[in-house]
C-alpha cells in the first residue's frame, strides 16, 4: 500500500492526539510502569476507579484506536510502523495478558485491532531488521 497525503495528515493527526497533557502523562505512567505478566499483576496495579487504571485504558484504547487506522486499510502500515514504535512497546507488554483479559471480559475481540497490527508490526521488523524486535522487546522490558 503506498503511502498518500491523508496518510501523513492522519499521522500527524495522531502524533498531535499523543501531545495533549493528560495523554502524555499516562503515556509515562505506562512506559514506567505497566509491566504485568498476569491479571491477577494487573488487577494489582491497576484496580477500578485508580489513576493507574485509567492510564492504562486511556494508552492501550488509543493504541488500539490507532491500529485500527491499519487494520482496515486506512493508513499505510508501512508509515504507521516507521513513526509509532511506542505501539509496538504498548503491544509488546499486553500480548501476554490478553488471552486472559478476554475470557475475564467474555469479549474474544478485545484490543483485536491492536493485536494485529502489533503482529503485524512483529513480522515487518523481522522481515526489515533481523533480531531488532528480540532487542527492542528485551530494552523495554517486554522479553
Amino acid at each position: 500500500m503506498q503511502a498518500t497525503y491523508d496518510d501523513a495528515n492522519l499521522l500527524l493527526r495522531l502524533y498531535d492526539l499523543r501531545r495533549e497533557d493528560k495523554m502524555r502523562e499516562a503515556r509515562a505512567w505506562f512506559v514506567a510502569n505497566f509491566k504485568p505478566k498476569t491479571l491477577a499483576d494487573m488487577q494489582a496495579l491497576c484496580p477500578p476507579g485508580s489513576a493507574p487504571n485509567a492510564y492504562m485504558r486511556q494508552v492501550t484504547s488509543y493504541w488500539d484506536m490507532a491500529s485500527s487506522f491499519v487494520a482496515s486499510g486506512v493508513l499505510s502500515p508501512e508509515l504507521f510502523f516507521d513513526n509509532n514504535r511506542e505501539c509496538l512497546l504498548v503491544w509488546l507488554r499486553v500480548r501476554k495478558l490478553l488471552p486472559e483479559l478476554r475470557a475475564a471480559y467474555q469479549d474474544q475481540a478485545f484490543w483485536k485491532s491492536l493485536e494485529a497490527v502489533g503482529n503485524l508490526f512483529c513480522a515487518h521488523m523481522d522481515k526489515t531488521s533481523a533480531g531488532s524486535l528480540e532487542a527492542f522487546a528485551a530494552r523495554v522490558g517486554a522479553a
